[in-house]
């Protein structure tokens, strides 16, 4: 039976999305309908985005991004992502609860108008931890990891975790990533 309802999902949900893609196993397209595909696309909340956003993420202006595989910016609860002024992400980036990622800002002796600062750009390998802020400017390397509740305002390196300390922003070595997403068979 649950073959059967799989094989009735997978074309389903294909067609819903577009742009999902994710490996084998991340999960069945029934976790899929019941988690994201009922909220989204019957009941409406960003029924517009061709891929998986859960319904208490707000993703602005998705047309803005452009994203690689095992990617779905919103996917997670309360995020918020505001991709007006363009937003890249690459392969296999995660993004944890309560995420901001705003493109945009508006100019800071007039704020009727856009800031100068525009674009989020972020590489392949990246996770980001719950609760983290990402402004407007910043680019994030390949193969870093963003702890809980961290600001980003500033560029950051390839191979590092990053951690907030009370005041400042700690940039940790790291080893390079092991899994390559690009090798999976997708759903």
């Amino acid at each position: 039976m649950k073959k059967l309802v799989e094989l009735i999902l997978k074309p389903l949900i294909r067609l819903a999305y577009p742009q999902f893609q994710r490996q084998k196993g991340y999960a069945t397209y029934r976790y899929i309908f019941f988690r994201f595909f009922i909220m989204q696309k019957i009941v409406g909340f960003n029924r517009n985005v061709p891929w998986p956003v859960h319904f208490t993420s707000v993703v602005r202006e998705w047309r803005n991004i452009k994203k690689g595989i095992c990617c779905d910016p919103g996917d997670n609860m309360g995020n918020y992502i505001n991709a007006s002024g363009g937003l890249r992400l690459g392969d296999n980036v995660n993004i944890g609860p309560n995420v901001i990622i705003t493109t945009i800002n508006h100019y800071k002796y007039d704020d009727r108008k856009k800031g100068f600062k525009r674009g989020v750009t972020i590489g392949n390998n990246v996770w980001i931890g719950g609760n983290c802020t990402i402004t407007a400017g910043v680019t994030i390397g390949d193969n870093v990891t963003i702890g809980a509740g961290c600001v980003i305002r500033a560029d950051v390196p390839s191979n590092v975790t990053v951690v907030q300390d009370s005041y400042s922003l700690d940039y940790k070595p790291k080893r390079d990533y092991e899994w390559d997403c690009r090798q999976e068979e997708l759903m």
